[in-house]
């Protein structure tokens, strides 16, 4: 066969005169390839044919590739039972060049985009060590398309509310914002449908009107649209997570902001320019920010339980006693939770990260709550106490015994003996109550075994037991 360059050398030598033993001796060819070459007479290669084995197979293979559901590795099983012998590599390479399962390569489009035409979002999970523990968190960039420059953050949660806050913190960074921001399809921002037809929701759309941009979504698959900020998400974790502590989250994002400014600032050869260079051309095409940015919140109400405290994504927040089973409004920023009743600021919290299961008290209600122990008369009894004091003798000694035998701890046992009070008849219960003090019984588990004793028949249903009839033999 040789290459083109190799006949193309016979064909010449022979042109010059020069004999076979030259020719084989100087390109180091066999005489019998080089006659060859000069039977053809020409220098392009031939076209190597061959027969291939699943050519008799074809419509066999197509009805089993549908069959199978494009599963190469059934269709092999399934033509080995029907008694086809093909090899597996046979099998795929002659797939792969009908064209059965491969979806043809399209080359990467390249994309110019003028000074303030478009910044790209998109987020990705990254699994990251924080605090000497793995953590999956989500990382969100912004990208400005024609400089290139970046801002990065991640977050433990991804949900609108926290898609606002990094936009607009994003945004204040660059100090102000593009035409358009292209995204992928995710229902963060899009309600419904997808690349140009795709339907912004209405909050997020009213978002952008804020900064003066809008959103548009790339067609499904078409990943290169927005390679400016795929390509910054490979950056973070092959450069910056790499050999780096994190004590906590605000620790990782003040490194990773860091981070993006020295990034920012370094020669990309791509470029011939450092990003931060070509944003000074591009900030004057930005839309500017409004005059005020008002923070990103989001709203929850809230009943205080009968601790004082409101529950917000597994975190406990104090608010003053006198709020007690009040319905109460909050807002909820980036690092702080405002509480309101009704629109008077009631008090201010910082924010804990969802999920975290903390409690946080203010100075404030603390001193009340240790003002409100210190004021009540030590011989104060609880609502429980005097109801149950009050409806007999017996119950009042119980409740006296429970007292002085579990000192400080009797909230629990005068739980249950209340509620042994509201589910059984007053009879049965009095009975047990004297029973138990004579003996000193004061196992509230053995007092209610006696009760039921007592109330088996009259309390509960039971099963009525018939005598058997009389045999008729006897």
């Amino acid at each position: 066969m040789r290459d083109q360059a190799t006949r193309t050398a016979i064909l010449e030598l022979h042109k010059k005169g020069h004999g076979l033993h030259i020719i084989s001796r100087t390109l180091e060819v066999s005489r019998k390839t080089i006659r060859r070459v000069l039977r053809s007479g020409s220098a392009d290669v031939p076209s190597l044919e061959r027969v291939e084995l699943a050519e008799p197979h074809e419509a066999q293979i197509r009805t089993l590739f549908l069959h199978c559901k494009g599963n190469l590795v059934r269709v092999h099983e399934e033509l080995a039972a029907a008694h086809v012998e093909l090899s597996y590599s046979t099998l795929t390479a002659f797939c792969r060049r009908r064209g059965l399962g491969q979806e043809a390569k399209k080359p990467a489009g390249t994309y110019h985009f003028a000074p303030g035409q478009e910044m790209q979002h998109d987020t990705s999970p990254h699994t990251v060590l924080v605090a000497e523990k793995l953590r999956k968190l989500q990382c969100a960039s912004l990208v400005m398309c024609h400089s290139t420059v970046g801002y990065a953050q991640v977050y433990p949660v991804w949900n609108r509310f926290w898609a606002k806050v990094f936009l607009t913190e994003a945004i204040v960074a660059f100090e102000g914002a593009a035409d358009a921001c292209m995204l992928d399809n995710a229902s963060i921002v899009v309600a419904s449908g997808t690349g140009k037809n795709a339907v912004i929701a209405p909050e997020m759309v009213a978002f952008g009107k804020r900064f003066g941009f809008h959103f548009i979504a790339h067609e499904l698959g078409d990943a290169n649209r927005s390679a400016h900020v795929e390509r910054r998400f490979d950056f973070i974790e092959r450069n910056f997570y790499a050999g780096r502590t994190f004590a906590d989250l605000p620790d990782l994002n003040a490194q990773l902001r860091a981070w993006c400014t020295k990034v920012n600032g370094t020669v990309k050869k791509r470029l011939g320019a450092r990003p931060i260079d070509l944003f000074v051309a591009e900030a004057a095409a930005l839309h500017p920010l409004p005059i005020h940015v008002p923070d990103v919140y989001q709203l929850h109400t809230r009943s205080v339980d009968e601790s004082g405290y409101v529950n917000l994504h597994n975190n406990r927040y104090s608010v003053p006693s006198r709020l007690l089973d009040r319905s109460l409004s909050l807002h909820e920023t980036r690092d702080r939770l405002r509480i309101f009743d009704g629109h008077r600021l009631v008090c201010e919290h910082a924010r804990e990260e969802e999920g975290a299961g903390k409690t946080r008290m203010l100075d404030e209600h603390k001193q009340e709550r240790k003002l409100a122990r210190q004021q009540a008369p030590k011989t104060a009894l609880r609502p429980e106490e005097i109801a149950l004091s009050a409806s007999s003798p017996a119950m009042a000694a119980m409740v006296d015994a429970l007292k002085k035998r579990h000192a400080g701890r009797a909230v629990r046992p005068l739980q249950r003996l209340r509620r042994m009070w509201l589910d059984y008849p007053e009879a049965p219960l009095e009975q047990a109550l004297t029973l138990a003090l004579a003996h000193g019984l004061f196992d509230l588990s053995r007092i209610e075994s006696l009760v039921l004793r007592h109330v088996a028949g009259d309390f509960f249903r039971l099963p009525i037991i018939h005598d058997e009839e009389p045999d008729d033999h006897e």
